[in-house]
């Protein structure tokens, strides 16, 4: 799926840090824990607790988030909608990224267990 290059261009200067709170609050406020939240996070990214932090200390925009992570090989099953958009179709492979992280989180939020948002193959 084809997307603007405005749409991808907002993902490019958008920071990690000022999505990552709305993220904890998010879960949060549908009874899911910070916990859980750092735990799919590690799964997509290989990111920990402690370089999140670091990562958020140093307000890197996604770009450079995701250019440092390791992405887990199964995150290709990440499929569905979020935002209107068919992850498995975005052709912008930064904003699949970015899409990939914020279904995830819209999975946990909605009370999906984490055995099925850490995809297996």
């Amino acid at each position: 799926m084809k997307t603007t290059p405005e749409h991808n261009e907002k993902f490019v200067k958008m920071t990690f840090a000022s999505v990552y709170p709305h993220y904890i609050n998010k879960v949060e406020r549908k009874g899911k824990t910070k916990a859980e939240l750092l735990q799919i996070i590690e799964w997509l990214t290989g990111f920990d607790e402690d370089k999140l932090n670091e990562l958020a200390a140093e307000n890197v925009t996604f770009e450079t988030f995701f250019d440092r992570a390791t992405l887990h090989p199964n995150a290709h099953l990440i499929t569905g909608t979020i935002c209107g958009y068919r992850v498995e179709e975005l052709l912008n492979p930064l904003t699949r990224k970015v899409r990939y992280l914020d279904k995830l989180v819209d999975e946990l939020a909605n009370g999906k267990s984490l055995d099925k948002i850490l995809r297996k193959a």
